[in-house]
């Protein structure tokens, strides 16, 4: 165990060591810390970019959320007064879609 000195210069010297080993492993941290920094900012890019279309649809979504509800609403007064014909109309609506996308299989 080193004897206590009032002397600041002998305390200094004798400090010199742990002060490298402490100014080492702190540059070594420092350097790890921003190798995470940029990893977090790498995988960041990479999550953005996966979930590109799907952050699309959901701002298409949201764009024609209010369209689609009066839609829907005015669909449902009218089935409220007339439900055959509302019926009748999804029949054909469905119908219609059917169609359209055994086409598409088709055509490919």
């Amino acid at each position: 165990m080193p004897t206590p000195t009032t002397d600041a210069l002998e305390r200094q010297q004798a400090n010199t060591p742990a002060r490298e080993s402490l100014a080492t492993r702190k540059a070594l941290l420092e350097a790890r810390i921003g190798q995470q920094r940029i990893d977090v900012l790498v995988e960041a890019e990479r999550w953005r970019h996966a979930t590109l279309k799907i952050d699309a649809l959901f701002h298409t979504a949201q764009r024609w959320k209010a369209p689609f509800y009066g839609i829907a609403g005015v669909m449902l007064w009218q089935s409220l007064r007339r439900p055959k014909g509302v019926r009748r109309l999804v029949g054909r609506v469905f119908g219609l879609a059917m169609t359209a996308r055994r086409l598409r299989r088709i055509i490919k």
